[in-house]
């Protein structure tokens, strides 16, 4: 699993900047300032569990196989779908049901981090 969550995590971040620039560049006079902002929230946090992932990545070298782990990984990733994914949808779109989402990304990071807090404090 570590190279899984390695790869996806680079790939995540590779993600986060290339929509960070198209957000800088191609949507700036595209979309209202509210919908921009809420665009680069969604840039932001990808890049940050980006990083999540590729710490969990290298936390499984180091730690026995653990399914915590496995599942922090997994909802390092599927937050990034949910919550950045739904703020680039709901900021490109203009339709705010995409908000009803976030949340969901949201709860799936605070699990991850909390996951990886826990088998972080308990590595030998």
């Amino acid at each position: 699993m570590s190279a899984v969550f390695l790869v996806l995590g680079c790939v995540m971040a590779l993600l986060s900047v290339g929509l960070g620039a198209f957000g800088a560049h191609a949507l700036r006079t595209r979309i209202d300032e509210a919908r921009l902002a809420n665009y680069q929230t969604g840039v932001q946090y990808q890049m940050y569990h980006a990083i999540g992932l590729l710490i969990t990545g290298l936390v499984l070298r180091i730690a026995a196989p653990n399914v915590l782990l496995d599942w922090a990984g997994w909802l390092f990733f599927a937050g990034i779908v949910l919550f950045s994914g739904s703020l680039y949808i709901l900021s490109i779109s203009g339709r705010k049901r995409w908000g009803m989402v976030t949340p969901f990304g949201g709860v799936a990071f605070i699990i991850a981090w909390g996951f990886l807090a826990w088998v972080s404090g308990h590595i030998v």
